[in-house]
């Protein structure tokens, strides 16, 4: 896996102080996308051992809430792979942290069997992730006035609770559009 950027002090991409991993790899191709570069799965640098570990030590300190992961599309099975073992050591060793995901996929999609990006790891890593923003970025969609999203199309679901009840769950941060 391949990343094209880390921020340490991230406020955009979710509620307070945030380190945010901007993973590459991307088929949705989105026409008006923020961050095309990323579509290239070789886009950036490496992803190693050490990137996880300079990624926990930034996530360390109180101040920093939670991780955000986005791309590119963290949810292509390439990136699942290794994604899912950060959030294995994330939800380890920085339980109080909490962790969103951006995709282009729709949950539904993503829990379709035989459907792309699905994987064999898909429904663990869904099971670390607290909110999931998800949907394409649709152009005619777009609002700047959106928290946390970029087209009106796009939904930011509570994973936790819509797993336990098995239907799709807004999350609060939705509803202060």
């Amino acid at each position: 896996m391949y990343y094209g950027n880390i921020k340490n002090f991230d406020v955009a991409d979710g509620p307070g102080c945030r380190v945010s991993l901007f993973v590459s790899g991307c088929r949705n191709h989105c026409p008006g996308c923020f961050n095309e570069e990323t579509w290239d799965f070789s886009f950036g640098e490496r992803y190693t051992e050490e990137t996880t570990d300079r990624i926990l030590e930034s996530l360390a300190p109180d101040y920093i809430q939670g991780l955000s992961l986005l791309g590119g599309d963290p949810f292509e099975p390439e990136n699942q792979r290794e994604l899912v073992l950060l959030l294995r050591r994330v939800r380890t060793e920085l339980p109080k942290k909490d962790i969103w995901a951006y995709t282009g996929y729709t949950l539904e999609r993503l829990q379709g069997e035989d459907s792309h990006p699905r994987c064999e790891v898909t429904d663990e890593m869904l099971s670390m992730i607290d909110i999931l923003v998800d949907g394409p970025f649709i152009q005619l969609k777009k609002n700047i006035s959106l928290r946390f999203r970029g087209s009106e199309n796009q939904r930011i679901i509570d994973l936790p609770a819509t797993l336990k009840t098995g239907t799709i769950v807004i999350s609060h941060y939705m509803e202060r559009d």
